[in-house]
C-alpha cells in the first residue's frame, strides 16, 4: 500500500506519526507545497492513501478524476472546504479526519489571535528589528484597557477570544448573520448590528467559517467604517477578507494596520502585496501549529489508515 503525506513543511510528520506500524506499507512524504495540477497528480500516482494537511490542497472533481488508484483521503481537522466529497464519493474515496476534543480545539487559535493582537498593538515585531539594527524605542503602543474588541463571529472560538479581552477589561461586541442578542449576552458580550460592529472596533478580529456566504464579508465599505486608529485581525481564512481592499486601506492609512495568519493562496506568494503593506504582522498560518495539535492528528491519521483497512473507517466525513 502507498501513502502520501503532503505539506510536511517542518519535516516532523515521522516523528509526530507512528507510520512505522503499518505493516507493508511505502510511506512518502513530501516537504514542499505542489501548486501544479500536473506535479501533484506525478506525485500521487499508485497512491491508495493521501494525508493532506488542512486545506492547503485542493482536491476537486478533477483531480480525483486524475488519481483512480486512491481510496483513502485524511484531511487533519474534521472539515476542509478544499475537497469535493460529492466528487470523492463518486470515486469511491472515503475521506476522513482528525479531531481535537474539547477547548484544545480552539485554544491554540486563540492563543495566536492574541499573540497578533498584542505584537499589532504594541509593534513588537518592528521594535525586535529596531533593537537588532541598534536603535531603542522606535514606537508608541495602543492601550487594550477601555478599548473595544470586536468579535466577527462568536462561536466557540470567537467566545473564547473575547473571554480574553474581557480578562484585559476591554469592551467586548460581536456581531454575526447567525448571532442574536441572547447568545451574545450568554457569553458576556454586547451584541451590536453588522455596522456598528465595523464603527465602534478598535480591534476587530474574525472568527468565521469560510463559505460561500462569508468570502469578500469584509470589503471596501466595511474597512471604510472602520476609525482610522482601528487594527484589523484574522485567524480564520484569508478571502473571508478582500485582499486588495485591505491592502489599499493599510497603504492609505484608513485603518491602523493589520495582523493576519491566512491567506487566500497559501504559502503566501512571493510577489503578493500583502508583503508590502505597511504596519502588519504576517504569520504564516500557525494557528493550529502546536505540538499538542500535531501528535493528535498524525496519531489520528494513523488510527485513520488502520481503521479504513480494517473495514471500519473513523471520523468519516460526510
Amino acid at each position: 500500500m502507498r501513502i502520501v503525506v503532503l505539506d510536511d513543511y517542518q519535516r516532523v510528520a515521522r516523528g509526530y506519526g507512528p507510520f512505522d506500524a503499518l505493516p507493508d506499507a511505502d510511506v512518502e512524504v513530501l516537504h514542499e507545497h505542489l501548486d501544479d495540477p500536473d506535479a501533484l497528480v506525478a506525485a500521487l500516482r499508485g497512491a491508495q492513501v493521501v494525508a493532506a494537511m488542512r486545506e492547503r490542497t485542493p482536491f476537486p472533481a478533477a483531480l480525483f478524476d486524475r488519481l483512480p488508484d486512491l481510496r483513502l483521503l485524511i484531511t487533519t481537522g474534521m472539515a476542509n472546504a478544499s475537497i469535493d466529497l460529492a466528487a470523492a464519493r463518486a470515486h469511491g474515496v472515503t475521506v476522513c479526519g482528525t479531531s481535537l476534543s474539547g477547548s484544545a480545539r480552539s485554544s491554540n487559535t486563540a492563543e495566536l489571535t492574541w499573540a497578533l493582537i498584542l505584537a499589532v498593538q504594541r509593534h513588537v515585531t518592528t521594535e525586535d528589528r529596531a533593537l537588532r539594527d541598534g536603535r531603542w524605542q522606535t514606537t508608541i503602543g495602543t492601550d487594550l484597557n477601555g478599548a473595544t474588541l470586536g468579535v466577527l463571529g462568536l462561536g466557540r472560538l470567537g467566545t473564547q477570544v473575547a473571554r480574553i479581552g474581557q480578562a484585559f477589561d476591554m469592551r467586548v461586541i460581536a456581531w454575526s448573520a447567525n448571532l442574536t442578542p441572547e447568545r451574545a449576552a450568554g457569553a458576556g458580550v454586547e451584541y451590536v448590528d453588522r455596522d456598528e460592529l465595523f464603527a465602534d472596533s478598535d480591534v476587530l478580529t474574525v472568527h468565521l467559517k469560510l463559505s460561500d456566504r462569508t468570502t469578500g464579508l469584509v470589503g471596501a465599505a466595511e474597512l471604510a467604517r472602520m476609525k482610522p486608529s482601528a487594527v484589523l485581525i484574522n485567524t480564520s481564512r484569508g478571502p473571508i477578507v478582500d485582499r486588495n481592499a485591505l491592502v489599499s486601506a493599510l497603504t492609505a492609512g484608513t485603518i491602523a494596520g493589520a495582523g493576519l495568519d491566512v491567506y487566500d493562496v497559501e504559502p503566501l506568494p512571493a510577489g503578493d502585496p500583502l508583503r508590502g503593506a505597511p504596519n502588519t504582522v504576517l504569520l504564516p498560518h500557525l494557528g493550529y501549529v502546536t505540538d499538542r495539535t500535531y501528535r493528535v492528528m498524525y496519531q489520528q491519521i494513523v488510527e485513520d489508515i488502520e481503521a479504513w483497512r480494517a473495514g471500519a473507517p473513523l471520523r468519516v466525513l460526510s
